[in-house]
């Protein structure tokens, strides 16, 4: 569990080795700039989604914490929409900036799906604890890493609605690293 604190507190940090790899050794073709911004598109679509549910509480980096079960929108097929956004905007990442590939794509892809792996249990942990009963149908009826549509009973819908706007506002962060990487990789695309 401790392993799953350190990964929560840094989870902002952790990707920086590799975006100092990438950035050193990229080089990016029309097809990997294509298809890589395909995966960074789907990724941060499905992090505006999710944080359009669950709000600014998916930027707290202190203590595991909910003060509400989200259970609405992506996360009424998938526990951890977040996640998999995350994970494809990385390997989106990979294959714009074609830098050392694929090793370095499969060894960040490796590396976040250990640390999520973490994270996720002490996550679900505090779930557990806070919203018993509730927290396991859920977990019966949504599975944590494969989408999986399935009507949930109507006692563990969180009756939370979309605010694409807080969404937006939410994921700032997220998307200035998007623009910033994106113009470091077209930077060398074009001039470098």
């Amino acid at each position: 569990m401790i392993l799953g604190k350190i990964f929560f507190k840094y989870r902002s940090y952790t990707p920086l080795p590799f975006v100092f790899l990438m950035v050193i050794f990229m080089e990016p073709t029309v097809q990997t700039l294509i298809i890589g911004f395909l995966f960074v598109l789907f990724g941060e679509s499905i992090r505006i989604w999710a944080v359009s549910y669950a709000g600014s509480e998916t930027r707290v980096t202190g203590e595991v914490g909910a003060s509400v079960l989200v259970t609405q929108g992506p996360y009424s097929i998938i526990r951890n929409p977040l996640y998999i956004g995350n994970i494809l905007i990385y390997s989106g990442f990979g294959i714009m900036s074609n830098a050392l590939y694929p090793y370095l794509l499969f060894s960040a892809i490796c590396f976040f799906i250990i640390q999520y792996y973490f994270i996720i249990r002490i996550e679900e942990e505090f779930l557990r604890q806070a919203y018993k009963e509730n927290f396991i149908t859920y977990c019966n009826n949504v599975k944590r890493y494969i989408p999986f549509p399935k009507k949930l009973p109507d006692a563990v819908k969180s009756g939370i609605k979309m605010d694409l706007k807080s969404g937006f506002k939410s994921d700032k962060r997220t998307l200035q690293a998007i623009i910033i990487i994106s113009l470091l990789i077209l930077i060398k695309f074009f001039f470098l």
